[in-house]
């Protein structure tokens, strides 16, 4: 095994790796709580608060999709590193398959209901006067909601894991 990679390179690579982390598991937990929020206004006569409804403003989450620098730096990392890591390390490839599975799982469940939620929560704002539509929006955001909570609860979990195992480099 190689030294430990070292210079202000490999630092500078290594924090837009961590960033990325960081950046990814707060707007994923802004979104869930978010998500966790809207699910306990919805059943109560109480309006959505404008804080809610600036925050989920139809529009793609691109803060969000900084979980894609994660990957891209981790090899950039391994490449610097000059065989002291690489793809044949069992945390590495673990690590690529938990990513896998949170841009999974963001892609396929968590961003396309926040952006179904926003729709239909601004749809639900600029029209107020037709009950009904209202009443199928509230169950459409219900479910859209409980989706966010689920996938984001999921994400945040893995990528804390991700970031542990990153850490241990068992």
């Amino acid at each position: 095994m190689n030294a430990q990679p070292s210079g202000a390179a490999f630092d500078v690579v290594l924090l837009a790796h961590v960033a990325c982390v960081l950046v990814g598991l707060a707007t994923v937990a802004a979104s869930t709580a978010t998500a966790v929020r809207l699910r306990r206004l919805l059943g109560t006569a109480v309006a959505v608060p404008e804080a809610i409804v600036r925050y989920m403003k139809p529009g793609v989450n691109w803060a969000g999709r900084l979980i894609y620098g994660i990957p891209v730096f981790g090899v950039v990392l391994l490449a610097m590193s000059h065989g002291a890591y690489s793809f044949r390390d069992d945390w590495v490839m673990s690590g690529l398959a938990i990513f896998v599975v949170v841009a999974l799982v963001a892609e396929g469940l968590l961003w396309p209901a926040e952006r179904r939620a926003a729709e239909t929560l601004a749809a639900r704002t600029q029209v107020a006067d037709a009950p009904s539509d209202a009443d199928r929006g509230d169950a459409d955001l219900g479910r859209d909601a409980k989706i966010m909570v689920w996938a984001g609860s999921g994400t945040v979990v893995l990528l804390l894991v991700g970031t542990a195992l990153m850490v241990a480099q068992p």
